[in-house]
């Protein structure tokens, strides 16, 4: 896997700390578990850099997409897309296509192969 696609995967989880720091029903839920809800400034600073190093191609495609799925970047088990549950083609598998990222013919999330 590219460096770059392991900084959009980091970037993903980041987001998804950052939505749930942000959420007061789920921050709320946390805080009421033990779990103390700081540093959001410094995982939006985090975000900043991981963002400087990723390509403006790529991080615009993930952009979009995490406005409409949370999880926007996934990994292929078998043969599936883990967002839609798809089938993917044998095509995806090809050894030219196995170190880059691909959309889900069905769904558009990106997926790489672990």
């Amino acid at each position: 896997m590219k460096e770059e696609h392991r900084l959009l995967i980091a970037l993903q989880d980041l987001d998804i700390m950052i939505k749930e720091v942000k959420d007061k029903s789920t921050s709320n839920e946390l805080k009421s578990l033990g779990f103390k809800l700081t540093g959001l400034q410094e995982l939006q600073e985090a975000r900043e850099k991981l963002v400087a190093k990723i390509s403006p191609t790529l991080l615009q495609r993930y952009e979009k997409l995490s406005q409409h799925y949370t999880i926007a970047i996934l990994p292929v088990t078998g043969d599936l897309c883990l967002g839609c549950f798809v089938k993917l083609p044998t095509s995806f598998f090809s050894s030219s296509n196995r170190s880059k990222l691909q959309a889900c013919e069905n769904c558009g999330r990106l997926l790489y192969i672990p």
